[in-house]
Parts: C-alpha cells; sequence; structure tokens
C-alpha cells in the first residue's frame, strides 16, 4: 500500500512538473526573438533530434530506434503524427511571438473536447449525454468569443485541432514505441525541411525580424536559449511518461489543465494581453464543458468504461489503444 502511494506521489509530481514546464513555454519563446516562428520551429526540430540522439546513446536504445524505424507501418505514421506537430509548434509559437498567449490558452482548453468529436466524426464513436453537454457548451463559447473578438479564433482552433489529429494519428502505433525514440522518428523525419526551411530564411528573411537567421547573430543569451529548445522539448515529454506509468487517466488528464491555465495567466498578467467581457465568458464556458467532461470520466472510471479523452501530450506515446476516449497532448509545444 505505501508502495502504491508513493508511487502515485511520485507520478503527481511530475505530472505537474511536465504540465508546469509546457504553461510556461511561453515565456521561453519569447527569449528566442528576434527569431521568428518558421526559424524557431525548424531548430527546435534539429535541436530535439540532436538531445534525442544523446539520449538514446545514453539509454543505450539505439537498436530499438533502428528497428521502429525500419517498420515501414510506424515510421509512416510517426512521420504523419510529425507534420501536424509542426503545425501545432508553429501556430504556437507564431502566437507567442505575435502577443496571442491567451488566444494559444483557450485552443488547450479546447482540445480535450475536439478530441471526443474527432472521436465521433471520424471513428464513429458513440458519446454519453455529459460528453455531448460538454460539446455543445464548448461551440457555444466559441461562438460567444469569434463575436465578441470580431473574428474567428483560428488560432484556438489550429491548436485544438492539430494537437486531436496529432493524438489520432499517434494511436496507431499504441504502446509499441516509447517516447523517445518515437519524438526521435517523428524530428528525424522532419530534420530535411527544417534545414530546408533555415536555408530559405537565410535566404529571404522570411518571417524574420533580422532579415536573416537570428540563431548566432542575436547575442549569447538567444543563441543558448535556441540551442536548449531541444532539452526544453523533451525533458517534459520524459517526465509525462513517468507521470503516464505511475498515474490513472482520470488524474493524468485532470492535470493536463495545469499548463493552459498557466499560460493564461502569462498572457493576462505577465504580457498584459486584453480580456474583453466576451473573452471571460467565453473562457467560463469553456471552463464549465471541461468540469462536465471531467466529471463524465471519473463516473465512467468508477464504473469500469472508457474515460473520455481529458487531454493529451503532443510527444507522449499513446499506451491506450482503444477508442480516442483513452488518447492519454506537442508536446510539446
Amino acid at each position: 500500500m505505501k508502495d502504491d502511494i508513493g508511487t502515485a506521489r511520485s507520478g503527481l509530481i511530475y505530472a505537474v512538473i511536465a504540465y508546469g514546464l509546457w504553461g510556461v513555454l511561453p515565456v521561453y519563446f519569447l527569449l528566442l526573438r528576434p527569431a521568428g516562428a518558421v526559424e524557431i520551429v525548424a531548430w527546435r526540430i534539429l535541436w530535439s533530434l540532436v538531445f534525442c540522439g544523446v539520449l538514446l546513446a545514453v539509454t543505450r536504445s539505439f537498436g530499438r530506434f533502428v528497428a521502429l524505424l525500419r517498420d515501414r507501418s510506424i515510421a509512416g505514421t510517426l512521420g504523419l503524427a510529425g507534420a501536424f506537430i509542426v503545425v501545432n509548434w508553429t501556430t504556437f509559437i507564431f502566437a507567442t511571438l505575435s502577443g496571442h498567449v491567451v488566444e494559444a490558452a483557450l485552443g488547450y482548453f479546447i482540445n480535450p473536447v475536439v478530441t471526443v468529436l474527432l472521436g465521433v466524426l471520424l471513428l464513429r464513436e458513440r458519446l454519453r449525454v455529459l460528453q455531448w453537454v460538454a460539446v455543445g457548451i464548448s461551440l457555444v463559447a466559441i461562438l460567444v468569443i469569434a463575436i465578441g473578438y470580431g473574428r474567428f479564433p483560428w488560432i484556438s482552433l489550429i491548436l485544438a485541432f492539430s494537437f486531436g489529429f496529432y493524438g489520432l494519428i499517434k494511436k496507431r502505433v499504441g504502446g509499441r514505441v516509447d517516447a523517445v525514440s518515437g519524438l526521435s522518428i517523428e524530428t528525424l523525419a522532419l530534420a530535411v525541411p527544417a534545414a530546408v526551411a533555415l536555408i530559405v530564411v537565410s535566404a529571404t528573411g522570411f518571417t524574420s525580424q533580422t532579415g536573416g537567421l537570428a540563431f548566432g547573430s542575436s547575442g549569447t543569451l538567444q543563441t543558448v536559449a535556441v540551442v536548449g529548445t531541444g532539452v526544453i522539448t523533451a525533458v517534459p515529454l520524459l517526465l509525462f511518461a513517468s507521470a503516464a506509468r505511475r498515474l490513472p487517466l482520470s488524474t493524468l488528464g485532470l492535470t493536463q489543465y495545469i499548463a493552459p491555465i498557466l499560460q493564461l495567466i502569462v498572457g493576462v498578467a505577465l504580457l498584459h494581453e486584453p480580456m474583453t467581457t466576451a473573452r471571460w465568458i467565453g473562457f467560463a464556458l469553456i471552463w464549465v464543458a471541461l468540469v462536465v467532461l471531467s466529471t463524465d470520466a471519473v463516473r465512467a472510471a468508477r464504473r469500469g468504461r472508457p474515460e473520455p479523452a481529458v487531454g493529451i501530450a503532443a510527444d507522449e506515446p499513446q499506451k491506450h489503444a482503444g477508442d480516442s476516449s483513452r488518447i492519454a497532448n506537442e508536446t510539446a509545444r
């Protein structure tokens, strides 16, 4: 019993730290200025690949990595997942650099509901009553925010849907892929496009405030921060993977709200982004929807039924290969 309690306690600590790190990522990405979103994502891919290579060497996991890489089905699936995570990363970093952290936070609040909705649309799943209620409330919230904001919250929806599709795609490989090998294959598949993107930015200054690559020409702190993107991508992932082995899915899912809550605080309190009345109402409705969804998850877990998805980690391997309600959220942003 004491061992179980200790395991659960350590799992909760790992989860809180992982989501806490993801929650303050906007602050870290601001250190990467004047680099633009495309350059930052490209460097993040390449330095993540380097860091994963170090981890594979330290843990002596190259054999497993190579075996997974030779499996065309797994490699192809992870390559497609990588494409969606690039969309997610680019959108999130663009939101951070352009002063839309609050809108990004909304996207990650919406993500659990989007995951459930994708299960209905793509996997023909049947939702329980409370799940339908949560979806309905979320749609109303998006409408309220769109009307009050004066434009469609496309950043929020791109983040939510790219995260959702990433999870559904990763579900296909299930528990066959560990966290480090999965991220290694995904970043390896993206390495060439990332290198091409850096060449384009260097030649054209696309999305750059310096007319070329900011890396190496914008001070020591910015250079070190760019190199550190590999670490800040992999470390929360490994902490989350450790938490996932120690906590039930319902508990793990509830902790995922730490990240968007912290992002919201960063956006409002630190970056002074506006929170209009419509935004507050919209966020309040989303929180109500999440309470409904979480309540349904807990009730379903107690009855031994599949739990609805309450969030995913962008870099986490999907250990539950059942329906989309078992998807455990790039992530690693």
